[in-house]
């Protein structure tokens, strides 16, 4: 016999002298509001300004990590409000309140940070466009990367300039093998047409086309049968509303904690992640694009070539010290 569970939500408020901090953690069983049944939201009323950054958290191993880079996004300037949302429904209420305690407890700039616990595991929802998002750009990122704050800055600025794009450190691409006559998912030095949810910057609109456009329907349900492949599925939908691929942007630094070819404690960051990536990684999400181009019956994705760079220094080559370097560079 099914019984209704109360929901109780608990909000922590720090106010001090300046600046004024509020962190907010929703506990409990979690209910999204159904978006599609509402009309979507004015993008004329959103702010242009800043950004709103979507982390997605899941493994409790990762919360000192998780805590790091929530802080380091919300010191960046172009950030509004950073919003963690944690899809792990195991989680007790206890641990993800003591991280909003610490949050509060550590903060250094004035921009809110809340945790929303997602109602699922689902993938899909890193993409549902949640009411109290109040910019017109949403920065989606992975709980094992952390940037440093001008990176996040000049990437949103590159967005303001190209606002109906995909924008974003780390890519990849769609390829066509033509001896298996299969799609495949792959990296090449030259161009590239998928970008990942590592960290990418996207108008708030496509998030009601991702979730509400029952085009995608049947593709969601990939995502959620392979437990991967939402950040192509995203590609998918962006692409064929622009005809254009994402731009990617050149990043000062961006530490990448995930990555297999980290050593030492980087190790233990890699093997905790919420999408399915042991063994045939690439391989399932070779899948994944085939079977969004089988029920889509179109390739929507378009290439894009070369990468967008803060700095624009000499590209000649002088003699300095016995040596060839670039020549506004200074030898000492």
């Amino acid at each position: 016999m099914n019984q209704s569970i109360p929901v109780f939500s608990l909000h922590v408020i720090i106010t001090l002298s300046i600046p004024f901090f509020v962190f907010s953690l929703r506990t409990g069983v979690p209910h999204l509001p159904d978006p599609c049944n509402r009309p979507p939201a004015d993008l004329r009323s959103l702010q242009t300004d800043q950004t709103t950054v979507l982390i997605n958290g899941y493994s409790e191993h990762r919360i000192p990590l998780l805590h790091s880079i929530a802080t380091t996004y919300a010191a960046a300037s172009s950030v509004a409000a950073v919003i963690i949302l944690w899809s792990n429904p195991s989680t007790p209420s206890r641990i993800l309140s003591d991280l909003s305690q610490n949050l509060s407890l550590s903060a250094a700039s004035a921009t809110p940070i809340t945790i929303h616990r997602q109602p699922s595991s689902s993938l899909n929802l890193r993409f549902h466009p949640h009411t109290s998002i109040t910019t017109r750009s949403v920065l989606i990122c992975d709980d094992d990367i952390e940037p440093d704050t001008n990176s996040i800055n000049f990437a949103f600025n590159i967005w303001k300039s190209n606002p109906d794009r995909l924008i974003g450190f780390f890519v990849r691409s769609h390829n066509y093998d033509i001896t298996h006559k299969s799609w495949i998912y792959t990296m090449e030095t030259q161009k590239y047409s998928i970008m990942l949810t590592k960290f990418m910057i996207l108008n708030f609109n496509y998030l009601y086309q991702y979730t509400c456009n029952k085009e995608y329907s049947k593709l969601k349900l990939i995502v959620d049968e392979k437990n991967n492949c939402e950040d192509i599925l995203m590609n998918f939908v962006i692409a064929e509303q622009v005809k254009k691929g994402p731009i990617m942007v050149g990043a000062k630094k961006v530490r990448d904690w995930g990555d297999a070819r980290n050593e030492g404690e980087g190790m233990k960051e890699r093997e905790v992640g919420l999408s399915s990536r042991k063994g045939e990684h690439r391989k399932r999400r070779g899948e994944c694009i085939g079977e969004f181009h089988r029920l889509l019956e179109k390739m929507p994705l378009k290439y894009s070539y070369g990468k967008v760079m803060e700095a624009i220094g000499e590209q000649g080559l002088c003699e300095k010290g016995g040596k060839l370097v670039y020549c506004d560079k200074q030898i000492f």
